[in-house]
């Protein structure tokens, strides 16, 4: 029997946060904007993101143990974006495999921000 691939057409990332409120602040400040909308009572999310969104979800027991990876064209537009809104970027590095850049969330999950190497092409 010949197996097939799945079918992807978008994915979420997801944060769990412990004071929802909080979090869904700190994420519309992290994001630029407003959510897109609440589906369940313990999550909100951010949709259509370059086929990929993010999930904010309420569970005070498992909060500070997400890492999230988001890719941008610019590095450094990102870090004057995110200053801007009172964020700030940590563990900066840059080498062939482009550039990467950290921020925690108030319950310490884990953003990093990659800028991939110059000419890289998503395939």
């Amino acid at each position: 029997m010949a197996e097939t691939a799945i079918t992807v057409q978008g994915v979420y990332t997801s944060a769990v946060v412990a004071d929802f409120e909080a979090g869904i602040a700190w994420y519309t400040r992290f994001m630029g904007r407003p959510v897109d909308d609440r589906p369940l009572p313990d999550m909100v999310q951010w949709r259509n993101m370059g086929g990929a969104g993010l999930q904010i979800w309420h569970d005070p027991n498992h909060a500070g143990h997400s890492i999230i990876t988001v890719v941008v064209p610019n590095l450094a537009v990102e870090k004057a974006r995110l200053s801007a809104a009172g964020l700030t970027l940590v563990n900066e590095a840059s080498g062939d495999f482009g550039g990467i850049a950290q921020l925690f969330d108030p319950d310490g999950n884990r953003i990093n921000i990659a800028e991939p190497p110059k000419g890289f092409v998503n395939r």
